[in-house]
């Protein structure tokens, strides 16, 4: 009878085997490109429209500069998704508290790139003839970033009682209205729409949140 203790022969030629495939396989699904974030045409054509990519689950391109001209990534860190899932965890009683949840989450998106980016210099309804757009967010930016950070949430599982809607377009110059765009969530029971707009707020206030009913009809 073989000895318990004396390697059956092959065994280890077969573990060693083993142990490279694994490394091999683990290297591979570490260069495999994260997982795509599922969204509709009209919110892909937010990215595809200025060259860069969607969000992923580890990080985002925050565009600023007006009109995505300058770009930074941010790399969510374990601190970061500490941070959010606190955040929105208090928001999860209903979808009133977690539209206040999403106020906060952009809030503290601002404080994260604002000393990085330089755009906790920035000003509300920041454009053009301000001439300072490298520490600025036209409205496309605000839109795409807000996009982008609520699409992470999502991906985080931290929206529960709102999905990720269309970006919202309002503009009319016959009665002064400028063109402006804002990103947007859903509610899932009602169906109702919610802007959540940063454009029109400085550094560090909340965006305004309301529906998109009455946003198309704000100046």
């Amino acid at each position: 009878m073989r000895d318990a203790a004396s390697p059956i022969p092959g065994s280890r030629t077969r573990n060693s085997f083993a142990a490279v495939l694994g490394v091999l396989l683990a290297a591979l699904l570490a260069a495999l490109p994260a997982r795509a974030i599922e969204m509709s045409a009209e919110v892909a054509n937010l990215y595809s429209s200025v060259s860069i990519y969607p969000p992923s689950a580890k990080s985002m391109t925050v565009c600023y500069g007006f009109v995505c001209r300058r770009r930074e990534i941010l790399d969510f860190t374990a601190a970061d998704r500490s941070a959010l899932t606190q955040i929105m965890q208090a928001g999860r009683a209903s979808a009133a508290a977690e539209r206040a949840a999403v106020q906060k989450a952009v809030v503290w998106f601002d404080r994260r790139m604002g000393p990085i980016i330089g755009t906790n210099k920035r000003v509300p309804k920041a454009d053009f003839r301000y001439f300072d757009d490298k520490h600025n967010y036209d409205c496309w930016d605000t839109t795409r970033n807000t996009t982008s950070l609520l699409l992470v949430l999502q991906e985080w599982g931290l929206l529960k009682h709102h999905a990720i809607g269309d970006p919202r377009y309002r503009g009319n110059t016959l009665v002064l209205q400028t063109p402006h765009n804002t990103a947007v969530l859903v509610d899932r029971a009602t169906k109702v729409e919610w802007v959540v707009d940063l454009w029109p707020r400085g550094y560090l206030q909340p965006p305004d949140v309301m529906t998109v009913q009455k946003w198309v009809t704000e100046d």
